[in-house]
């Protein structure tokens, strides 16, 4: 076989090896969120205290990408070491939260862990899966995010798929998945276009923040903290809508198909964007789910075939931009800095969405479908970030 054509092959079974390791790893993300009614009646939890789990995911998750941003630990050592040590870690915390939580309070401390681990999966995920085709960044990315989109939904397919689990057994098998994912990504290593990690450039304290001076990579990251905003409060949220609409049996099932939706949107924008540009893409993407949220009143009083594929539709749009966002910060930002950036970018918008679900989550019993007005202020605020970089009125620096 000739040297190219097997690169190619490589290049591909990698590409896919990390994509199918991100999906693994990240069902660790909602897995308390499948196990919601469960633990409702088992602990006496409200709606608002479910909302809780998810926001302790997402502050591990911030103190996680904070300290290797920050500390530049995301570009000293080889990423498919720091995912797989992660996975590892987050399987082992999530086992613990299945298996030693007595209640609200020892859950949140395994679910804050849970969200640590996370950090080192996804964000170096990201690094990982461009290490093998930066010149495809668009593209793979938005398989990968594809991916942690379908991760996310997972839980509740597990819930439908092992109906007679207890919700231990749903949690734990997230656990299961985080160790084969941990697996793959160790055996696989990092791709040929990842500078080895170098005792002579390590990123010092503090050197991630010079990635905001190029115009680019900052048009990039507010229109991804945009869209933050809406994201993870409208996944929390879909059971909760869904619980007004269809039967309880069939929550769980309707909920893994509208998350589940959103990994289509990433992959048909991550294929589209070299055609038109990842920026464009981003843009289009804000545009829809901006407006099912604007148009969301409507959803409790519209026949249910229809409420049910605006749901979807919603579904499909809302993640869609995430991954195009990443490319284009990795491209904006200094080589050298794509981790600890990447990371960074992260933390603040998982920021954001914990003060967006602590907002939505308790509103919904009193708003209903009207949640989304709410969320609006995300997608708006994130076109207004993006529409100087999708009309060429910035560019990105040369390479």
């Amino acid at each position: 076989m000739p040297n190219n054509i097997r690169q190619v092959a490589l290049e591909r079974f990698a590409i896919a090896a990390i994509v199918f390791a991100e999906l693994l790893g990240t069902s660790l993300w909602f897995s308390a969120n499948a196990a919601a009614s469960d633990l409702v009646r088992a602990w006496g939890l409200s709606t608002a205290q479910i909302g809780h789990l998810t926001s302790a995911v997402q502050l591990g998750f911030i103190a996680g990408t904070l300290g290797f941003s920050l500390s530049g630990l995301a570009d000293r050592f080889r990423a498919s070491r720091i995912v797989a040590a992660c996975a590892l870690f987050g399987a082992v915390s999530n086992a613990g939260f299945a298996l030693l939580s007595d209640g609200l309070a020892t859950a949140l401390v395994w679910r804050f862990l849970t969200g640590i681990s996370l950090a080192g999966i996804y964000p170096l995920g990201m690094k990982l899966v461009v290490g093998w085709a930066p010149q495809r960044a668009g593209e793979v990315l938005g398989w990968l995010v594809g991916m942690l989109t379908l991760g996310t939904a997972l839980p509740h397919g597990i819930r439908v798929i092992g109906a007679g689990l207890s919700w231990q057994g749903v949690v734990l098998t997230s656990s299961l998945l985080a160790l084969l994912g941990a697996a793959i990504i160790f055996r696989l290593g990092d791709g040929p276009h990842l500078p080895a990690p170098s005792s002579k450039r390590k990123p010092g304290w503090g050197s991630v923040l010079l990635a905001f001076k190029v115009p680019a990579f900052r048009a990039s990251a507010f229109g991804y903290f945009g869209h933050m905003w809406e994201l993870y409060a409208f996944w929390a949220v879909v059971p909760m809508l869904l619980a007004a609409l269809v039967p309880a049996q069939a929550v769980a099932g309707w909920s893994f198909a509208i998350i589940g939706a959103g990994a289509v949107g990433c992959v048909l924008g991550g294929l589209l964007s070299a055609r038109i540009g990842g920026a464009r893409i981003a843009a289009f993407a804000l545009a829809g789910s901006g407006a099912m949220c604007a148009l969301s009143p409507w959803l409790g009083s519209a026949p249910l075939p229809l409420a049910l594929a605006m749901l979807l539709f919603w579904g499909l749009t809302v993640p869609a931009d995430s991954p195009q966002f990443s490319a284009l910060s990795a491209r904006a930002c200094p080589p050298e800095l794509i981790g600890s950036a990447l990371a960074l970018q992260n933390s603040i918008g998982f920021l954001i969405t914990v003060i967006a679900i602590a907002i939505v989550a308790p509103a919904v019993d009193t708003l209903g479908s009207a949640i989304g007005l709410i969320l609006l202020p995300g997608p708006i605020l994130g076109l207004l970030a993006i529409a100087p970089l999708a009309l060429g009125k910035i560019l990105m620096p040369a390479r």
